[in-house]
């Protein structure tokens, strides 16, 4: 069975998608762990809550960036991941961690990338007139939220939307795109060629 990491810094509403569909779809693999770089980080209790192992490797705790890397490596190298899954971990992983996973984790970023990578996404999307927004899955590799695309959603931007409002109609499409993403990971139906992903069962990679 696939062994899946789940890092996260937050609220862990994605995490719960994931578990939820992993659970009712009965995917071929395993949460083995949630690991945090946040003591507080409320989706640890999302994670215990299902039963899943938790770790914290708390990023205030560490003198460097450099030690808490290799802290983090050492926590998701001892769990010997088949998949790790970025479900909002807000740091950035250092180039030898991406590229010892390299093919084998996945982000979601709350845009249609390449458009608005990095933060305050939806403050930008407002502020450049986009009618369409959206979230994206894609292979992490070292270039802040670029790789290759798995799957991309898009939302329509309203008139009257503030940040809250268009990140709240995002959110939703994450918690659909997110699951698929990682089940046709897990299932084994995802070619990567050239930097360009393939589902091989045809399914739609987007979602309107």
């Amino acid at each position: 069975m696939m062994r899946i990491v789940i890092l996260i810094s937050g609220r862990g509403s994605n995490l719960r998608a994931l578990l939820d569909a992993a659970e009712a779809e009965r995917w071929p693999a395993q949460v083995v762990a949630v690991v945090s770089d946040r003591p507080d980080a409320a989706g640890l209790a999302v994670a215990r809550g299902r039963g899943v192992a938790t770790q914290v490797v708390d990023r205030q705790r560490f003198a460097s960036r450099e030690a808490f890397d290799a802290a983090l490596a050492a926590a998701v190298d001892a769990l010997a991941p088949d998949l790790v899954v970025l479900a909002g971990f807000m740091r950035i992983l250092d180039a030898g961690f991406v590229q010892r996973h390299a093919g084998r984790m996945m982000n979601i970023h709350p845009s249609l990338l390449p458009a608005f990578a990095g933060l305050h996404v939806h403050r930008r999307v407002l502020e450049a007139g986009c009618k369409l927004s959206g979230a994206t899955v894609h292979f992490v590799t070292p270039d802040l939220d670029h790789g290759p695309i798995v799957i991309q959603a898009a939302v329509p931007v309203h008139a009257d939307d503030t940040e809250a409002t268009l990140a709240a109609r995002v959110l939703e499409r994450e918690h659909v795109i997110y699951p698929r993403a990682v089940r046709w990971f897990v299932e084994g139906t995802l070619h990567v060629e050239r930097g360009i992903v393939t589902q091989l069962r045809g399914e739609p990679q987007w979602l309107l």
